[in-house]
């Protein structure tokens, strides 16, 4: 019984004699496997655009992408009048910087909610993620960055009993 299960066992596996015979192996065993995994289609409208939601502390921000010349609308108004700071302008273009699509996309958004900070993070949430569905490809180099997760982190409620959400009221021995 013994013989006919070693007699049936596979015969292909070969032995590495050397670490680069070991190395070709690995490579050509994890290069397959990353390259056969289908890309998804990309999710454009029949006007040409992708549209994603993007979210930051409690900012909402709703964007299309399409492609164009670079121009950057919020809430109807241009990026240099809604978002005065360069620091804030910075933030929204890190996702086209990081994907090397400079003034390659037109954005239109609308935000809701929040301070311009979380504004300026939500709009940069939905860029990333209409731009994966514009260009799937696109996806790695952002995920990498960081960009494509939400960040989670809000402000804490104050709890009862409490001045803010943490402090205490001054207390008193006497």
């Amino acid at each position: 019984m013994a013989e006919q299960e070693t007699a049936t066992a596979p015969q292909s596996e070969t032995v590495a004699t050397s670490l680069e015979d070991l190395k070709a192996a690995m490579e050509g065993a994890n290069a397959p496997a990353a390259s056969d995994a289908p890309l998804p289609e990309p999710k454009i409208d029949e006007h040409g655009r992708s549209y994603a939601t993007g979210k930051r502390k409690n900012s909402i921000a709703r964007v299309w992408i399409k492609p164009g010349s670079g121009k950057i609308t919020i809430n109807g108004r241009d990026q240099e009048v809604y978002f005065a700071r360069p620091v804030l302008r910075l933030i929204i273009a890190q996702a086209f910087q990081v994907a090397d699509r400079v003034d390659s996309y037109d954005v239109m958004a609308t935000v809701k909610g929040g301070g311009l900070s979380g504004q300026a993070g939500a709009v940069r949430h939905g860029i990333t993620k209409a731009l994966t569905y514009q260009e799937p490809a696109l996806r790695r180099p952002l995920k990498a960055a960081g960009f494509i997760t939400r960040d989670s982190r809000v402000v804490e409620r104050k709890k009862y009993g409490r001045a803010k959400a943490r402090k205490s009221f001054q207390f008193s021995k006497r």
